[in-house]
C-alpha cells in the first residue's frame, strides 16, 4: 500500500519505451490553432483575450528591452497549466512531479536572464551581490550570502513546483483511498470524506494553475534585474 501510493510518480513506460516525451507533447496537440477566417470562434477568442491580458500583466513592470521574451514566457505559463491541469485527470500521469523536469526549466532560463544581466550590464548585476550602504566587516560575508541565494534560485523554482504538485496528489489519493475503504464501514463518514476530497480536488484546480503562474512570474522578476 505504502508503494502504491507513490506509484503515479513513476515514469511511464511502454515495452520499456519512456512515454515522457509523449506526455510533454500532449498539451500542445489541444491547444486551438488559429483559423484563417476573419472572426474567430468562442474559444479562440477566449484564449487570446486571455493570451494578451496575462502578457500584458506580466510585462508591465519589465523595461522594452525584455519585451522579448513575450512568448517565451506565455508558451511556458500555458504549458504548464495543461501539464498541471492534465494531471489532475484520473489513470493520468504529470510531468511536472518529477524535479529533473522542472530543473531542466528553471535552470536555462534563469542561466539566461543571468547570462542578460552580465552582458549587457555587468555593474548593476554584480552590484546585486552588495547592499549599498554595508559597513565594510560584513562585504565579505554578504557577498558569499547573496551569491548563494543567487545559485539556489532555480533549485528554489523547480522544488516549489515539484513539492506542491505531489503533495497534492498524495493528499488526493489518501483521502480518495480512506473514503474508499471507509464506504462499507461507515457511510456516513465516507460521505463526508467523499465531499472533503471533492473540496481538496477544486483546491488543487486552483493551485496547479498558481503554481504556474508563480514559476513564470518569478522568472519575469529575475529578468527585471537583468534587463
Amino acid at each position: 500500500m505504502t508503494l502504491s501510493f507513490f506509484d503515479q510518480f513513476m515514469s511511464p513506460s511502454y515495452l520499456g519505451v519512456p512515454l515522457m516525451a509523449l506526455a510533454l507533447s500532449l498539451p500542445w496537440i489541444l491547444f486551438p490553432t488559429p483559423s484563417a477566417r476573419w472572426l474567430n470562434n468562442r474559444l479562440l477568442t477566449l484564449q487570446g483575450w486571455f493570451i494578451n491580458r496575462f502578457t500584458q500583466q506580466l510585462l508591465l513592470p519589465i523595461n522594452p528591452g525584455g519585451h522579448k521574451w513575450a512568448l517565451i514566457l506565455t508558451s511556458l505559463m500555458l504549458f504548464l497549466i495543461t501539464l498541471n491541469m492534465l494531471g489532475l485527470l484520473p489513470y493520468t500521469f504529470t510531468p511536472t512531479t518529477q524535479l529533473s523536469l522542472n530543473m531542466g526549466l528553471a535552470v536555462p532560463l534563469w542561466l539566461a536572464t543571468v547570462i542578460i544581466g552580465m552582458r549587457n550590464q555587468p555593474t548593476v548585476a554584480l552590484g546585486h551581490l552588495l547592499p549599498e550602504g554595508t559597513p565594510a566587516p560584513l562585504i565579505p560575508v554578504l557577498i558569499i550570502i547573496e551569491t548563494i541565494s543567487l545559485f539556489i534560485r532555480p533549485l528554489a523554482l523547480g522544488v516549489r513546483l515539484t513539492a506542491n504538485l505531489t503533495a497534492g496528489h498524495l493528499l488526493i489519493q489518501l483521502i480518495a483511498t480512506a473514503a474508499f475503504v471507509l464506504l462499507p464501514l461507515m457511510p456516513t463518514v465516507a460521505i463526508l470524506t467523499a465531499t472533503l476530497l471533492f473540496l481538496l480536488t477544486l483546491l488543487e484546480v486552483a493551485v496547479a494553475m498558481i503554481q504556474a503562474y508563480v514559476f513564470v512570474l518569478l522568472l519575469s522578476l529575475y529578468l527585471q534585474e537583468n534587463v
